[in-house]
């Protein structure tokens, strides 16, 4: 029984992201909604900080690290913002601000930069360029905090 529910879960984790970045997926019901948001910026900014601690020096470079975290930065961009959309969502425990509403075209043109860099940052870890992942991870941060500063309560 054990292992059947390991099983199951392995394949929902595994199958979640495929399924969900299916253009236009979003969970239905608003609680949900903002629960898969905030999982998925959660899960952007945990590989986000893998990332930069080998920027840093904080860990010593490891190429292969750094191509699968950048993959999964770029994957996990992808994600989050059909979920703004549903009803119920801004409610709960969250940090969103309503500008969000009021200029949804500046807020998805962030999202779009967001990938767009994320997908460079993919793209410049399969080089094995160390200088010029830096800087592209540099991209990819001033992308975040720039809709952060725009769209986020601190």
């Amino acid at each position: 029984m054990r292992r059947f529910a390991l099983s199951g879960a392995l394949a929902l984790l595994v199958g979640l992201p495929v399924a969900a970045s299916a253009q236009g997926f979003a969970p239905a019901k608003g609680d949900d909604a903002l629960r898969y948001r905030q999982g998925s910026m959660f899960m952007m900014a945990q590989h986000m900080g893998a990332l930069g601690a080998m920027v840093k020096g904080d860990k010593p470079w490891d190429a292969a690290a750094v191509q699968r975290n950048a993959e999964r930065v770029e994957m996990f961009s992808q994600l989050p913002w059909d979920s703004f959309w549903v009803a119920g969502s801004d409610k709960g425990k969250n940090r969103m601000k309503p500008e969000i509403f009021k200029d949804k075209e500046k807020f998805l043109a962030g999202a779009t930069h967001l990938q767009d860099e994320t997908a460079k940052l993919a793209s410049v870890a399969k080089t094995g360029d160390q200088a010029a992942f830096k800087a592209q991870f540099g991209a990819v941060g001033k992308a975040c905090k720039q809709c952060h500063d725009n769209f986020r309560e601190e």
